[in-house]
């Protein structure tokens, strides 16, 4: 009892929280609407001319994922209770068994993959990635191979790599967790989709697709799906427009409750990191409900007229021509193709350094640059920014032009 009366005496004597935290409560404040935190930090916004790439930030939310993530923050629930409620949901909506709200694709690999290991065995779920009695190779051809199998390594499996349909039969063996294809390396690989699921069929050996980045089209949401895939991933930050952090793997019932298990709330599993807080998951069955409902083809009509009106512009200046074009798979939005010829005298890493340093900030598609050409994306562009990035991609190049 002293040691206690002591210890209160002694607060009694000490400064208030501000006093003791002066930076700390200046900052716990009514947050006003207007508050610019980009510009308090100092970090400058972009015009978005590039995609749903990460680095970028992704995508921009639905506002009725924003007002869902609002509703649903003031309550408590069982995340477990929510994470099966919003699965079963998302599963009735697309018409598979079932579907888990992760971590983005990149979660959803590292638990689709743990969850073909293990199934529901507590004793494998809390060893991987000590593989020791489980099976612990995943196959995949070579030409899909790609730097987010990272998260399928983290599993404690070995890749192996294949190229024809013999190879790839011949290496399924008791040891094989699962037949992995990167959905967008379709045209690269010699077994192709449907061939790939008919493998797996017949060996009994689960097949899973990473499509993260191939919504829109929307009927991509189930393609796959019909097709047979045991498991199917698409990010959520893309073409989905949820958080950037969630994604959604779609699939076979047992292999979902077994991924679902190697995931939060249970602590002691390759997935507890791998974090999906209530509000995401949430706003990311939002995000899907508005996507399905959405005007497609207004959007891309509005895609087009973008990517015509920054044509436009970028091909009055002489020496410079630029195509329409849409990616097979993947990204698959009306993109624009900048190229022109020697006597525009610019590099496309000045064109894109010109535009970053520019006001405002203009990003192209990153990895595009190539000798004298540049790409342009129009899903992440927002009404009037055509005409800013056509405009500054002008001055650029004839900057250049003038200098011959």
């Amino acid at each position: 009892m002293p040691d206690r009366r002591r210890f209160l005496q002694s607060l009694s004597t000490l400064p208030l929280v501000g006093g003791l935290f002066p930076d700390w409560a200046a900052a716990v404040q009514p947050v006003p609407a207007e508050r610019d935190f980009f510009k308090e930090l100092g970090v400058r916004p972009i015009i978005n001319a590039a995609g749903t790439y990460t680095m970028f930030t992704a995508t921009l939310m639905w506002p009725e994922c924003v007002r869902a993530i609002e509703a649903t923050s003031r309550k408590f629930v069982r995340l477990t209770d929510l994470s099966e409620a919003v699965g079963a949901r998302i599963g009735r909506m697309l018409g598979c068994e079932d579907a888990l709200v992760t971590s983005g694709a990149a979660g959803a690999l590292t638990l689709g993959t743990a969850a073909c290991m293990t199934g529901t065995d507590p004793d494998k779920i809390r060893r991987i990635p000590d593989t020791t009695g489980m099976k612990d190779e995943v196959i995949v051809q070579k030409s899909h191979r790609f730097p987010y199998d990272h998260m399928v390594r983290n599993c404690g499996i070995r890749l192996v790599e294949a190229e024809t349909r013999e190879e790839l039969i011949g290496a399924i063996s008791d040891r094989t967790a699962l037949l992995l294809f990167l959905n967008k390396s379709d045209p690269l690989g010699q077994v192709k989709q449907e061939e790939f699921v008919r493998i797996g069929k017949q060996y009994k050996v689960p097949t899973f697709n990473d499509a993260a980045a191939d919504v829109p089209p929307v009927g991509n949401l189930t393609r796959y799906l019909r097709m047979g895939f045991d498991l199917v991933t698409f990010s959520g930050g893309k073409g989905l427009r949820g958080p950037q952090s969630a994604g959604l793997l779609l699939g076979r019932g047992d292999l979902i409750q077994a991924a679902r298990l190697n995931t939060l709330p249970h602590s002691d599993t390759i997935g507890r990191g791998l974090k999906v807080n209530k509000e995401e998951m949430i706003a990311m069955l939002v995000a899907l409900e508005q996507y399905m409902a959405h005007d497609h083809e207004a959007e891309w009509r509005r895609w087009e007229d973008s990517i015509e009106r920054i044509r436009r512009e970028v091909v009055a200046v002489p020496g410079v021509r630029a195509e329409r074009f849409v990616p097979v798979l993947a990204n698959a939005v009306p993109h624009l193709r900048i190229q022109w010829e020697a006597q525009v005298r610019v590099t496309p890493t000045d064109v894109m350094q010109a535009l970053r340093e520019g006001d405002p900030s203009i990003e192209l598609v990153p990895l595009s640059a190539q000798a004298r050409r540049l790409e342009v994306s129009s899903w992440t562009l927002q009404p009037g920014e055509d005409a800013i990035v056509g405009g500054r991609i002008r001055e650029v190049l004839s900057a250049g032009a003038s200098e011959a």
